[in-house]
């Protein structure tokens, strides 16, 4: 999954939400705290729930990440639900957040429609953070091979995302020397998506393995986790086969600790866009 999907930001607040069923659902207890300010916004919907437990039929259980970086079960509302329930809670927020959530819902079915459109937000994303536009086309290319290759584990019998993260791991420690939580200790980050820290080179070469993973898979008809577990291995070393060559020939190596953290001004980019969006 791609990070950049899964969270939005209403005034400042994060807001975790998931696909499912071709809609977008959106964390419960983030809208409680985006519209109550609540310093303890579990406690806020729990009494909610024993107040008003109707409310408990409008939400589904979603694994979303949680604080711990872990993906946990939590309440998760549609949007036409997230309607519900903030009819349910006084806020002078709830009108603003009711145009934003309306606005989300017009953009996702523009996308359904027109999936290009998608992909033109992300990149207007990337550049208002301060990437250079040569990254933001690999980054952008990378998310299409890397959802053909989730799609194609899906089709071969993968269902757990812990099993998705064993598959990537096998391919990031091919082609890297590394498993995706080293490299991200590597480049001395926490919770943000390592493909937003990677260089040129290393986006490439991800890129790379996950398109051999994706071909050998369909070639050897892998079937089932341990067959695909297999399968990235080999599309891995697919990648590192190139790494080596590229490092023989230059002479250094492409397997950098750098980061994008200190990207300067892309706070104030974003929040200026964000406040033209809203008014």
């Amino acid at each position: 999954m791609d990070e950049n999907k899964e969270l939005v930001i209403f005034q400042d607040k994060k807001i975790r939400r998931t696909e499912y069923n071709k809609e977008w659902f959106y964390s419960v207890v983030d809208i409680v705290q985006v519209l109550t300010d609540s310093p303890a916004p579990r406690q806020y919907w729990g009494v909610l729930k024993g107040r008003e437990p109707q409310l408990l039929t409008i939400c589904l259980r979603l694994k979303l990440v949680a604080e711990d970086g872990k993906m946990r079960f939590t309440d998760c509302v549609n949007t036409k639900n997230a309607f519900r329930l903030i009819q349910s809670i006084p806020s002078p927020k709830a009108e603003p957040f009711k145009q934003w959530l309306a606005q989300l819902a017009k953009e996702r079915i523009d996308e359904i429609e027109n999936p290009e459109l998608a992909q033109e937000r992300i990149k207007e994303y990337y550049e208002l953070k301060g990437y250079p536009k040569d990254w933001v086309d690999k980054r952008i290319r990378g998310i299409a091979i890397r959802q053909d290759l989730t799609d194609e584990w899906k089709s071969r019998g993968v269902e757990q995302e812990k099993d998705f993260a064993i598959l990537t791991n096998e391919i990031s420690k091919a082609t890297f020397g590394k498993t995706v939580q080293e490299y991200k200790n590597f480049k001395r980050l926490k919770k943000q998506n390592l493909r937003d820290h990677m260089t040129d080179w290393e986006l490439i070469l991800t890129m790379v393995g996950e398109k051999a993973t994706t071909d050998i898979t369909i070639t050897k008809d892998s079937q089932g986790v341990d067959e695909c577990k297999d399968s990235a291995k080999e599309g891995g070393e697919v990648a590192y086969h190139t790494r080596q060559e590229l490092e023989r020939k230059i002479g250094r190596s492409v397997v950098s600790d750098n980061n994008f953290l200190s990207l300067a001004g892309s706070k104030k980019k974003i929040e200026h866009k964000k406040k033209e969006n809203q008014d």
